[in-house]
């Protein structure tokens, strides 16, 4: 018998073509233009419930934009903000007083300029509770709630994902995973292959016994070479 290590990977770094849309298909199709510069648009505030993907789009968003030669870059009102770049500012019912000041001022140099903002936060904008003119322009573009995905969802994203690495087991393994993991779709994705490596490492099927002692990290069963 011997030990083997819990070695999972972190997840892959945030795109947009590794995120599953699920019914958000419309906001992530914005998003991309945007980052494409082919969008007419200039402001998208999106929102939706802890877990469901706002800061992956977000970082995504601004990959996707550098990648396409466009100047991108974080929200940051200590130092300031270049209003010609595609700029991200997540959490926004969490900026304070002084930030609050700053990405209103942006966004009024954005719109006399020629970038662009991507904004998230946990409620609608009417719901926020930001200073009302804050609020205003977080409202004045395109909006978009967040829909996590459901079970079904994840199960049927994590049996493409099995099934592009020509990966077969039985559907209860799924079930657990969304059981017992945490359930964001870049830890499930990461675990899946962990449980790939795994499987492979120790010469033995993807069973649910195998996933369990996979997320114990117990010491592998005795095989034979």
């Amino acid at each position: 018998m011997r030990q083997l290590a819990l070695d999972i990977a972190p997840p892959p770094a945030p795109t947009l073509d590794n995120f599953v849309p699920g019914r958000n298909g419309e906001l992530v199709a914005a998003l991309r233009a945007l980052a494409h510069g082919a969008s007419r648009e200039r402001f998208i505030y999106l929102w939706g419930d802890s877990g469901s993907g706002r800061s992956h789009l977000l970082r995504a968003v601004l990959e996707a934009a550098r990648r396409n030669g466009r100047p991108a870059a974080w929200f940051d009102p200590a130092s300031g903000t270049p209003e010609d770049a595609l700029v991200a500012a997540d959490d926004v019912q969490s900026l304070a007083a002084e930030a609050q000041i700053g990405l209103f001022n942006l966004y009024n140099r954005i719109r006399d300029g020629s970038g662009a903002l991507v904004a998230s936060g946990d409620a609608a904008p009417a719901q926020l509770k930001l200073r009302a003119d804050l609020v205003t322009r977080l409202g004045a573009g395109l909006v978009y709630q967040l829909h996590g995905l459901s079970d079904e969802e994840k199960a049927a994203a994590l049996q493409r994902h099995a099934g592009a690495r020509g990966l077969r087991f039985a559907p209860e393994v799924i079930a657990y995973l969304l059981r017992h993991s945490r359930r964001d779709m870049p830890s499930l994705l990461a675990l899946l292959d962990a449980l790939d490596r795994y499987s492979l490492e120790t010469k033995r099927a993807i069973t649910l016994p195998l996933l369990r002692e996979l997320l114990q990290g117990a010491p592998a069963a005795q095989h034979s070479d």
